[in-house]
């Protein structure tokens, strides 16, 4: 389980990069600041699937949890959402060093 933590902690770190990339190109080119939300982010690449979502969302858990609580994440850059996952799958996965082991009996 550890490992499947690890490996989606390095997918989202490995998008995050891609995505703070994309960003610093297109601002280098516009001469300004760009950053792209996750909300467009995810409907320029899959419409069906965002709305699929907001469909679960509100169907299983509440539509409170939709509106104020997910919509606010759509709004935040991309690169910022995916390091906040990367380090959480990495949290879950991380493993901690029994202090027995760094000294010798």
């Amino acid at each position: 389980m550890r490992f499947l933590f690890r490996f989606l902690s390095m997918v989202c770190l490995v998008l995050a990069v891609i995505a703070g990339t994309v960003d610093s190109i297109q601002s280098v080119s516009a001469s300004d600041v760009v950053l792209t939300s996750f909300g467009s982010a995810w409907l320029d690449l899959s419409p069906v699937t965002l709305m699929y979502v907001e469909e679960m969302v509100e169907h299983y858990l509440h539509p409170w949890a939709w509106n104020p609580a997910l919509s606010w994440v759509l709004f935040q850059p991309t690169f910022v959402v995916f390091l906040v996952l990367a380090l959480a799958f990495w949290m879950v996965g991380y493993r901690r060093e029994n202090a027995d082991e760094g000294f010798a009996v």
